[in-house]
């Protein structure tokens, strides 16, 4: 009786041990957890900014509503196809980005990559021109360099949709008119240096290329969705809570942006100026601030106008069921 006494406890105390080291596993894993958020440097990218200035400032908007065990690290891209190649390569978890990018990326991964979880920004695109040309209608851009941020974004699919529904042949190497992806703070350069006839773009840069080269907008997409926020598929799997404490914490930056308007826009001022040595004027800022809208939702029937132009455009031959695209945690 004794000796079975004995053997109960051991396996009672070596239960209790077994436990305790789990819980430390758990522990440790839980501690390194860490949640990588990519963006660009674009005030249309605005709670992204907001939140990497207020971490600046010592309030982390974001980690506080996770978990102080879980760290916000921040990945800066150029454009969306960018940002989606890094998902693919699991280098991020969620990232801000134009719908364009996501829907192709959700098409070439057969609907099993990406879900976008919360819109983010409307409005803020548009074509500005060569103030001295006379570019009214897409046929005058016969022979004409125009720019976009990268292959495949989401500006750069509107280009193209806009120039062919107005009658001209666009081809990837060039057609009627050229579409030339370019880099943003080039883009600037050289239509400054008028090697550009036009750009389709967004803010600031939008601002930038009225206020500083002395470009015409000519087309401003308003209402278009701009920015969205888009998760890894398998990330939300796997920690599907923590996402849905990200999205809660995006929505009401969102709301906070809203309702401060004036702190956000000197906010990412700040920010842009000390993460990417980009300086602008409050004026400009101000200016860009009036073309766009911060927002928490998204519409699946804005995301079908984007997939209808990037299948005229032959971005996208054949697309999964959409019903998966939008998965709010």
């Amino acid at each position: 009786m004794n000796e079975f006494l004995f053997r109960a406890q051991r396996l009672f105390v070596t239960t209790i041990a077994t436990g305790l080291c789990a819980f430390g596993t758990t522990a440790v894993r839980a501690q390194d957890l860490k949640i990588r958020i990519g963006h660009f440097p674009n005030v249309t990218h605005a709670q992204a900014l907001v939140a990497r200035n207020f971490e600046r400032q010592g309030r982390n908007w974001f980690a506080d509503r996770l978990s102080p065990k879980i760290k916000v690290e921040w990945y800066a891209y150029n454009a969306g196809p960018s940002a989606m190649e890094a998902v693919f390569a699991e280098s991020i978890d969620l990232t801000y980005v134009g719908p364009n990018p996501a829907i192709n990326a959700y098409a070439r991964s057969a609907g099993t990559e990406i879900r976008i979880v919360a819109g983010a920004v409307n409005g803020g695109s548009a074509l500005v021109v060569q103030a001295g040309e006379s570019l009214a209608t897409a046929v005058d851009f016969r022979g004409k360099r125009l720019a976009t941020p990268q292959f495949g974004n989401t500006q750069d699919v509107a280009a193209r949709a806009w120039l062919s529904a107005g009658g001209l042949r666009i081809t990837q190497a060039g057609g009627d008119a050229q579409v030339v992806p370019t880099a943003n703070p080039e883009q600037l350069s050289l239509f400054k240096a008028r090697q550009l006839d036009a750009v389709w773009t967004v803010e600031p840069w939008v601002s930038r290329l009225e206020m500083e080269a002395g470009g015409k907008i000519l087309v401003e997409e308003k209402e278009a969705v701009t920015t969205v926020l888009v998760a890894r598929a398998a990330f939300l799997s796997e920690h599907r809570d923590l996402v849905r404490r990200f999205v809660d914490g995006h929505r009401d930056l969102s709301d906070w942006i809203k309702g401060h308007p004036s702190d956000a826009q000197r906010m990412i001022l700040d920010e842009l100026k000390a993460s990417f040595r980009v300086s602008m004027s409050p004026e400009l800022i101000a200016r860009a601030w009036t073309r766009m809208s911060v927002t928490g939702e998204i519409s699946p029937s804005a995301l079908q106008t984007f997939v209808t132009k990037a299948q005229q455009v032959g971005f996208l031959r054949e697309i999964p069921e959409l019903s998966r695209l939008i998965e709010v945690p």
